[in-house]
């Protein structure tokens, strides 16, 4: 199991007019999640695609369970818990600064090749950075 956080201020922008982050932005936090998660690995999606496989989201789950507010210093924590196959699956915790847990979710993404954009499998690199 690879694990990451990575730590994030809200903008005001990211708010509404309470002052509460918009449901929209957790799936931006949670790409933020998992691009950190591949950096931290030594990966980046631009090297990837350089290579010719992109990773399209093909699923998307959020459950909220505090609002966050403007300024908060959130902490969003990624692992993904499977061998990736096509598809690689990542879970997501969002705490604030007081670590309340704010939301969790969960996303997965599938190998594409950029040639035939069809499904492949994880990449040889990739998985032998995970060690499974």
């Amino acid at each position: 199991m690879k694990k990451n956080s990575t730590k994030i201020r809200v903008r005001y922008a990211e708010t509404d007019q309470m002052g509460v982050v918009y449901h929209g932005n957790y799936a931006q936090f949670f790409e933020i999640g998992r691009t950190e998660w591949l950096r931290n690995l030594g990966v980046t999606y631009k090297k990837m695609e350089d290579s010719g496989i992109m990773l399209p989201v093909i699923n998307l789950q959020c459950n909220f369970m505090k609002s966050a507010l403007y300024d908060d210093l959130l902490t969003i924590h990624t692992v993904i818990k499977k061998k990736p196959t096509v598809k690689i699956e990542f879970d997501y915790e969002i705490k604030n600064q007081n670590n309340e847990l704010i939301c969790t979710g969960n996303s997965v993404l599938a190998f594409i090749n950029m040639k035939t954009m069809k499904p492949t499998r994880c990449p040889a690199y990739l998985l032998a950075l995970l060690e499974f």
